[in-house]
């Protein structure tokens, strides 16, 4: 057994591999549990989901799309994750979109992308009808996800009659039945398909943090080769379910709560909303999550909050104290100590996979503590997306994320004399390169090492910690170099403090502190005097920075900073908006 490959691994090359492996090996075992407009609970089978992929799939090889480009625009759901595989295994090309950006931006991507059809969501009928209508659209198919009569708030007059504005408008379940009657005729082309591992098959948008998003050509063998390497260290149970409510489109949600714990056999759940994730843990009894930063901070102050209101404070921090000295002799008892804590989260949460951004220690040390396994994992689109993965097998050095995957290379290029430089892969999971863009893919590589940007070193143990992104370094005149995502984990910890984002201006550090009206603990109290305590917090924690890092000034705001719909900051829009101040 190695360092980064702990559980014996479970194989697929492609999808179609991958879905049949999961219809042999669980069958009749619940894969999906879904919501009716009703909201009363479905089960949908291994063996149904594969029916329905194969039904899709043949209805869209019926008209002629083998080889274009499918987009899907919708928030989560059963029939993203179907559309998704039947678009990739009947030979066409899955362009999953954004559904949370404005529409003229998923306009212009649709336009750029040169897609053939679209799969989407009710809520963007008026979408479609304004890319029906444009000169430059190549979009011959719009299929709708729900029933013609358009359930809940789609069903409207004004959606009704933009219905009947679309050429070439189809329905989700109509085609199901059409593929079925293929199927049933032995007419559907869907089972002569050969697919190639290796050829374009997902075409993803980055987020775009730091430049306009560009497309990310992956094949299936990309995904498959890091799906297969993940079931090497992360331990999974017949019973797992996992509550899905990151955005699909997005490559870590997609690859790590779809296609990974399908892959497994969990059972895939999706939450109503943000605001119903609490209740629909307790409502599903679920086991794991794949979270962002942000979502784990919720749920920590969440539960200091519920212990202080509790009067339990002092009690629970010596029960922390007692659980991780029992832990240092591999006596777990967390279950027990926390039982009415952890049944506030559905009673059944054992893991959490995290990645996406910088985490506060002290929010992965607490839910450690209280029986959640904390898996960090590090990775970009270009890399399909995981280069690093904590196991719950081995005890990493604090702060790091794992190990690199063990069919992976990962080296350190140009290292300062702490180790730390841009990090480099090599590996089955590497992109194809960027669509349409062969100047920013020659760019991307290095000695046919793929760049990622980032800048990371090697712990101790071979462990790989990331400390930032190399757009993001400053580097003052004296040559120092400054991480802000260090010093915005640092800002983050203080109580009054909401979120952050530090810059350097005049070869000062600086920084924006945003505070929330709802935090009870500015209650009452005016902007000036949470300008003051945040001061007097500042000053204290540059005690115990060097002083080429210390926080020069700062300003305050409750507006939210500028973000992706993943969570992470968009550093140059923010700083377009602090110059204009």
């Amino acid at each position: 057994m190695s360092k980064n490959k702990i559980y014996e691994e479970r194989t697929c090359t492609n999808f179609r591999e991958l879905i049949s492996l999961c219809t042999r090996d669980f069958g009749k075992r619940t894969a999906f549990s879904i919501k009716d407009k009703d909201k009363k609970i479905h089960d949908i089978s291994f063996i149904d989901f594969d029916n329905n992929i194969k039904e899709l799939g043949s209805a869209l090889l019926d008209l002629g799309l083998e080889n274009k480009k499918i987009a899907i625009i919708s928030p989560d759901r059963y029939e993203w994750c179907c559309s998704y595989f039947a678009i990739s295994t009947a030979n066409c090309i899955v362009v999953p979109l954004d559904y949370l950006l404005p529409h003229v931006e998923l306009t212009r991507l649709i336009l750029e992308s040169q897609v053939d059809a679209i799969i989407f969501d009710s809520k963007y009928l008026d979408l479609m009808n304004e890319i029906s209508k444009n000169k430059d659209s190549a979009v011959k198919f719009f299929i709708c996800m729900d029933d013609n009569d358009f359930q809940d708030t789609a069903n409207t007059d004004k959606n009704k009659e933009t219905n009947n504005e679309i050429d070439n408008l189809l329905y989700f379940s109509d085609l199901l039945k059409t593929g079925r009657s293929l199927l049933d005729s032995n007419k559907s082309k869907y089972d002569s398909v050969k697919i190639d591992k290796d050829k374009l098959s997902i075409l993803i948008y980055t987020s775009g943090t730091t430049s306009k998003p560009k497309a990310v050509m992956l094949s299936q063998y990309n995904i498959c080769s890091n799906v297969s390497a993940m079931t090497t260290l992360i331990k999974y149970e017949e019973n797992d379910s996992i509550l899905v409510f990151l955005p699909l489109h997005h490559t870590l949600a997609c690859t790590a709560s779809f296609l990974f714990c399908y892959y497994v056999g969990f059972r895939i759940c999706f939450a109503d909303s943000i605001k119903d994730i609490g209740k629909n843990l307790v409502e599903y009894g679920i086991s794991g999550l794949v979270c962002v930063p942000a979502v784990l901070d919720i749920m920590y102050r969440q539960i200091i909050r519920g212990v202080k209101k509790s009067g339990k404070y002092v009690p629970f921090k010596i029960l922390c104290g007692v659980s991780n000295f029992l832990m240092f002799f591999h006596i777990d008892l967390r279950r027990k100590f926390f039982k009415e804590i952890l049944d506030n989260f559905g009673g059944n949460m054992r893991t959490i996979i995290y990645g996406s951004a910088s985490s506060d220690k002290k929010t992965i040390h607490l839910l450690n503590t209280i029986g959640i396994d904390m898996i960090q994992g590090y990775g970009l689109t270009e890399t399909a997306p995981v280069i690093s993965c904590e196991s719950d097998k081995y005890h990493y050095e604090t702060g790091s994320s794992g190990f690199p995957l063990y069919n992976e290379e990962v080296k350190i290029d140009n290292p300062d004399e702490t180790g730390t430089g841009e990090i480099l892969v090599k590996g089955p999971n590497v992109m194809l390169g960027y669509y349409n863009n062969p100047e920013a893919t020659k760019n991307a590589f290095k000695d046919g090492w793929f760049c990622t940007g980032d800048l990371g070193r090697f712990g101790k143990d071979g462990s790989l910690f990331i400390t930032g992104r190399k757009k993001d370094l400053i580097v003052l005149s004296n040559g120092k170099k400054v991480f802000p995502e260090e010093l915005e984990a640092l800002i983050n910890k203080l109580d009054l403090v909401q979120e952050s984002m530090v810059y350097e201006k005049d070869d000062r550090i600086c920084a924006k502190i945003i505070y929330s009206t709802d935090n009870p603990l500015i209650k009452d109290m005016s902007e000036d005097d949470i300008h003051a305590s945040i001061e007097k917090s500042i000053k204290e924690l540059n005690k115990n920075l060097p002083i080429y890092k210390y926080i020069r000034e700062f300003t305050l705001s409750n507006e939210p900073l500028i973000k992706t719909t993943t969570q992470k900051i968009k550093r140059h829009e923010e700083m377009s908006r602090i110059n204009k101040q």
